[in-house]
């Protein structure tokens, strides 16, 4: 009998991450990790391509990487979307149940869902819609805990956060993968792609800011009682770092780079390092803090901030954020998959999206995340039509 694999690709600036995963036979351990690949990327600014060739030339070598360690041949994968093109915007639906005799069907909550695309759809210009993530289900006004299915009234109304991307560079992305030989099967914003590795349940009940701190983007997704309920994206990331370093202490890129990694410095002046990096690490976090402020969730977020991506590995950068943000802070981790121990924070992305994949072929599960990955799939389809002649 064949064995189903999952394919995740984090096409980021700084490396192209893939992981090829099966399901786990332990019970504890959901996902076993078969195989990975990375590969310095080529061809990418800030999270989008710029050169199609050079970036489906760093694919294919994490891809070959990947499959020679599983042994397998990758035919299908799923895709992360991250940078600056990715954004958020907020919408309402709303819909009348008398035709469905007042009782709320599935029906009923896929057309208001539609209809607060279909509201926002005159705002988004030139950008697309990824995923639809129902915030809040009224009937008649008054707010319903959960999903709406089954209860009774006139009117449903939802509100909505949209995840956005722009239309020429995810479907930039599908196209530089695809030209890779890999069928793109489905599109997920990399940061709820690595939620669905690094947050436990209890941490997003609870309330959590997630922020991926990439080489030049940091992206932040904010969680309230299990629903993500904002996605950010700065156009700053720990590249920012070693450059000021290197400025400050006038020595090379690559100098400067090992400095920040290790902590310390041939150069007569490691307090003098040491200050430049705490201000810099300062000023990414007082964004994410003037971004929780605008949502009222400054301070009062009970799981803190979990940090991923290359930047979160700076020794001094948990207790910088728990500082700055006055949370509790932590560095995620993949402990807790199987054959994982050579892993660190950067392959949440591509982790996350195996998961996905993992989530959608087995029954049940949150149904907050079965909108998500519906919206994410129709998108998909919608996006390939487009594209035939």
């Amino acid at each position: 009998m064949t064995r189903t694999v999952y394919t995740g690709i984090d096409i980021g600036t700084y490396n192209v991450k893939v992981v090829i995963a099966a399901p786990s036979e332990q019970p504890d351990t959901p996902m076993h990790i078969l195989g990975t690949g990375s590969a310095s990327s080529r061809g990418m600014r800030l999270g989008y391509i710029i050169d199609m060739k050079e970036a489906a030339r760093s694919i294919r070598e994490a891809l070959a990487k990947a499959e020679k360690n599983a042994n397998v041949k990758v035919r299908h994968a799923r895709i992360g979307l991250g940078g600056v093109g990715l954004d958020e915007t907020r919408s309402t639906g709303e819909v009348s149940l008398t035709s469905s005799g007042g009782i709320v069907s599935e029906r009923d909550i896929e057309k208001a869902l539609k209809e607060s695309e279909n509201r926002a759809a005159p705002r988004l210009g030139n950008k697309s819609i990824i995923h639809t993530i129902p915030l809040e289900y009224r009937i008649d006004g008054t707010r319903v805990l959960g999903k709406p299915h089954g209860l009774q009234g006139t009117k449903l109304s939802v509100d909505t956060l949209l995840v956005t991307m722009l239309t020429k560079h995810h479907g930039d992305l599908v196209n530089a993968v695809e030209s890779a030989g890999v069928e793109v099967e489905g599109v997920m914003a990399s940061p709820l792609a690595a939620s669905m590795i690094t947050l436990t349940k209890a941490q997003r009940m609870a309330g959590v800011v997630l922020a991926n701190i990439g080489s030049e983007t940091l992206s932040i997704m904010v969680f309230d009682n299990d629903i993500p309920i904002s996605i950010k994206v700065f156009p700053v990331g720990s590249a920012d770092i070693t450059n000021t370093i290197a400025l400050a202490l006038k020595i090379s890129l690559n100098e400067a780079e090992t400095a920040k990694r290790s902590g310390t410095t041939s150069n007569p002046s490691p307090k003098k390092m040491s200050t430049v990096i705490t201000a810099r690490v300062k000023d990414m976090f007082s964004l994410i803090n003037a971004h929780l402020k605008s949502l009222g969730r400054d301070r009062l977020l009970p799981a803190g901030i979990v940090m991923t991506g290359g930047g979160s590995s700076l020794v001094t950068m948990q207790d910088i954020a728990k500082a700055s943000l006055q949370l509790p802070a932590q560095i995620s981790h993949t402990g807790q998959i199987a054959n994982s121990s050579l892993m660190d924070a950067t392959w949440a992305v591509a982790c996350g999206l195996c998961r996905w994949g993992m989530a959608e072929d087995a029954s049940g599960g949150d149904y907050r995340f079965a909108d998500i990955l519906r919206s994410t799939a129709e998108w998909l389809r919608q996006t390939l039509r487009s594209l035939l002649p």
